[in-house]
């Protein structure tokens, strides 16, 4: 049986005020919302999450996330990088881009990410800050300064 019936078309709402995080690998929205800290108990304002999205660059999908009346920190947008290495941040002031930049993610990372190896020295109580060399961007590999572990699943391991 045919209708004559139009699909609508459901896009995320812009925001006067706030944070839009696009260009996030496929599938990582949920762990950006980690890194942000939020969760059911702290919202104070709307956070659109989109997943899945058609994008116009070459990976042909991306995620991305709307929050309103927040401007994020650059720890938090370093932690970013380890797992959106090709996000991008955008500062929306009066529903407009006030600021647009790309997320950095160095060649060497410390303090942002804890080693998986239990025996590494940054795991055993000692005052040493965990520090990695990146070993490839896409898949994120960081590789611990300490023991030389390779460290491939990021956001499970983010302080």
């Amino acid at each position: 049986m045919q209708t004559n019936q139009t699909v609508k078309e459901i896009k995320l709402a812009p925001i006067r005020n706030g944070t839009v995080i696009d260009h996030i690998a496929c599938g990582q929205a949920l762990n950006v919302m980690k890194i942000l800290g939020v969760s059911e108990n702290n919202i104070d304002s709307c956070i659109s999450i989109g997943i899945h999205v058609p994008s116009t660059k070459e990976s042909k999908w991306k995620d991305l996330i709307k929050i309103e009346d927040r401007e994020l920190d650059s720890a938090t947008v370093d932690k970013i990088a380890l797992i959106a290495p090709d996000a991008t941040i955008s500062i929306i002031r009066d529903y407009y881009v006030a600021e647009k930049y790309t997320v950095h993610l160095d060649d060497h990372v410390s303090g942002l990410a804890r080693c998986s190896n239990p025996n590494c020295i940054t795991n055993k109580g000692e005052p040493v800050a965990p520090e990695f060399t990146v070993v490839s961007r896409h898949p994120i590999q960081l590789r611990c300064c300490y023991c030389d572990r390779i460290l491939t699943n990021v956001s499970d391991n983010l302080l």
